[in-house]
């Protein structure tokens, strides 16, 4: 399975994780751009990022937000695996597979 994920730069870096590009908008504008107090950003786009929140667009609201603090969010898609045991017991490595990787690629020439 692969999920989206966004890293929020600061001091201490946040990072979210969603099943989805659209959810990890809705995750990211509801948890940090609403979370940002107005008074921080001017008058225009306090305006600006509110009307792209009450209408439900996430990514304009989140890149608003970053356009008006400054603040970078780095956003993927997808990529981010999520390994547990069971993935590991449905399918077991065996030692020639494991042989077969690039660590090995020249102690089998």
């Amino acid at each position: 399975m692969s999920l989206a994920y966004a890293v929020v730069h600061g001091d201490t870096p946040d990072v979210f994780v969603a099943e989805d590009l659209d959810t990890l908008h809705r995750v990211l504008a509801l948890e940090v751009v609403a979370a940002t107090p107005g008074a921080t950003l001017s008058v225009l786009r306090q305006e600006e990022i509110r009307a792209a929140l009450l209408e439900e667009r996430w990514g304009d609201a989140v890149v608003a937000w970053m356009e008006a603090t400054d603040s970078v969010i780095d956003v993927y898609g997808s990529g981010l695996q999520v390994w547990s045991a069971r993935r590991f017991a449905e399918r077991e490595i065996t030692g020639l597979e494991l042989q077969l990787r690039p660590l090995f690629n020249d102690a089998l020439s």
